[in-house]
C-alpha cells in the first residue's frame, strides 16, 4: 500500500467522527440552551472529533475490525456527551 492509499484509508476511518463532530457543532445551538461562556465552534469541533477518533480507535482495538455497530453507538454517545459537557450542560 502506498502513502496515498494509506492516507485515504486513515481519512475513511476517521470520516464518521469528523462528520458527527461537524453535525453536533452545527446543531448544538438549536438543540441545547446557550451556555454562559460558550466555547468557540472550532474548539467544539476539535474536541468532538478527537473524542470520536479515540472511540473509533478503541473499537478497532477491542473488536479487531472496523465498522461494528457497537463502536458507532459508542461514538454517538461519546460525542453527544462531549458536546453536552462543552456547552455546560451540567449547570442548571
Amino acid at each position: 500500500m502506498g502513502p496515498i492509499d494509506a492516507l485515504l484509508h486513515l481519512l475513511s476511518f476517521a470520516a464518521p467522527a469528523f462528520a458527527l463532530a461537524a453535525l453536533l457543532v452545527l446543531a448544538g445551538p438549536f438543540l441545547l440552551r446557550r451556555p454562559r461562556r460558550p466555547l468557540a465552534w472550532w474548539v467544539q469541533l476539535a474536541l468532538n472529533a478527537a473524542v470520536g477518533v479515540a472511540v473509533l480507535a478503541l473499537g478497532l482495538w477491542y473488536f479487531g475490525v472496523d465498522g461494528k455497530m457497537a463502536t458507532y453507538a459508542a461514538l454517538v454517545c461519546a460525542a453527544a456527551a462531549t458536546q453536552w459537557a462543552g456547552s455546560g450542560g451540567w449547570r442548571t
